[in-house]
């Protein structure tokens, strides 16, 4: 099976804390504070292989982890930076926050190396927090922590063109005969079952100097209801959405039986209901297999033409086998692609997680009181955060921390809601008696 779709879990490196030591020297008999820094936790990268062109490794193996930071050491030394993790994937896989399904980043286009996540920064030792009245801090900053994402990591094809069309259609032949994709051809229904990629090239350049090849794609046959993901659909019909123009190969012979003007509007309404963009993408109908056909002036191939070519949608004559009008289709799409520009499609980021993990939400709080326990509570991300990192048991550690519930506006809400000299504020585990 095709492996397009993966989900993994994800965690940048921590931050190493800072240390806490003091100089020994046999002649300094007060030396000072020398805690070195914690070391840089380790980033998660993304990065375009070309070499891939399926998620099959992140099947196998579903976590991963960028190393931690080091601690401090004595003597002003550094912890150890943890190491970065490099994830490869194939062009065209887009990165999804799983939970919600937005897009963060789709690795297509110029987007060849991202940063998902930073590592945590590390801790400051205690040789920064010596002052003039605290010459020995007992206090060392600890390394932030490490951010961790679920992510769902999907393959969408990059192509020009995508082929749709039931199955048993001629799709994989037409592919076979045009380019140098060499997909399974058998004469079963669903019988294709990875996206075939080929790439056409026609002779002679066009008026800009680029050539006139372009890439295309062999979507499996669809069945009614792909859409709602029946069968296969929902593996398959995402490869289209990067697609430019839509071949739409039919049986034109109806060698099943089928009405072929009933099975274009039947796959139309599945590209509708999966995405009406891909729907309004322009579109050209191939309408294969006429070497089996006796009387073309008296078939489905009249039917077919007098119902689509009114509508703006041109229908070439092909036979997949013979390769009979299959040169006068393959540059018709040609000029379509040139009359649309060179641009790939590269879905937009609708999740930020440097926001999500570090942004407004972590800088709210909430002052509340409970009447069970008749105690003001200071809650959110924060408080969370500051109490983390800072040293409550040292004497500058809570002088900062007092000067933190000022200068953010919770000593204010406190006394909004009446809190006198004497009363308890919890915060995490932590209660203090409030005076002012």
């Amino acid at each position: 099976m095709f492996a397009d779709r993966a989900k993994i879990y994800v965690r940048s490196g921590k931050g190493g804390d800072g240390h806490v030591s003091f100089r020994h020297e046999k002649y300094v008999p007060a030396g000072g504070p020398d805690g070195g820094d914690g070391g840089r936790g380790g980033d998660v990268i993304f990065t375009v292989d070309e070499g891939l062109n399926t998620l099959i490794d992140f099947r196998n193996v579903r976590k991963y982890k960028a190393g931690d930071g080091e601690p401090g050491g004595k003597k002003n030394c550094r912890g150890k930076d943890g190491k970065d993790i490099t994830l490869k994937v194939p062009p065209g896989t887009v990165i999804k926050e799983a939970e919600s399904g937005q897009v963060i980043v789709d690795m297509s286009g110029d987007n060849r190396k991202v940063v998902l996540l930073k590592g945590g920064r590390g801790g400051s030792g205690n040789q920064h927090y010596a002052t003039s009245t605290m010459q020995a801090p007992m206090y060392a900053q600890p390394g932030r922590p490490a951010q961790e994402l679920e992510l769902l990591l999907e393959l969408k094809v990059i192509a020009d063109v995508g082929l749709v069309g039931l199955p048993n259609v001629g799709k994989s032949t037409f592919l076979a005969r045009v380019t140098n994709a060499k997909p399974k051809i058998a004469n079963y229904h669903f019988t294709t079952l990875n996206p075939n990629l080929g790439v056409v090239d026609l002779n002679g350049s066009s008026e800009d100097g680029h050539s006139r090849g372009f890439v295309i794609a062999d979507i499996p046959g669809l069945i009614e209801g792909a859409s709602e993901g029946v069968g296969l659909g929902h593996e398959f019909l995402r490869h289209i959405e990067r697609t430019k123009v839509i071949i739409h190969i039919v049986d034109a012979a109806g060698t099943e039986g089928r009405d072929p003007i009933e099975d274009i509007y039947a796959i139309n309404r599945e590209l509708n209901a999966y995405n009406p963009d891909i729907a309004r993408r322009p579109q050209v109908i191939a309408a294969n297999k006429i070497d089996v056909i006796y009387d073309r002036e008296d078939s489905a191939l009249k039917a077919i033409k007098e119902e689509f070519e009114p509508k703006g949608i041109s229908v070439y004559p092909i036979s997949a086998v013979s390769g009979e009008g299959v040169k006068e289709l393959l540059y018709h799409v040609s000029e379509m692609l040139e009359g649309l520009g060179q641009e790939i499609t590269v879905f937009e980021p609708e999740y930020d997680p440097k926001a999500a993990l570090l942004g407004d939400g972590e800088q709210g709080y909430t002052v509340t009181y409970d009447n069970e326990d008749e105690e003001y509570v200071v809650e959110g991300p924060k408080i969370e955060k500051m109490l983390g990192y800072t040293n409550l048991d040292s004497e500058k550690g809570f002088t900062f921390f007092q000067g933190f519930l000022k200068s953010s506006g919770i000593l204010e809400e406190l006394e909004k809601l009446g809190i006198e000299d004497g009363d308890t504020v919890r915060m995490y585990g932590h209660s203090f008696d409030y005076y002012k």
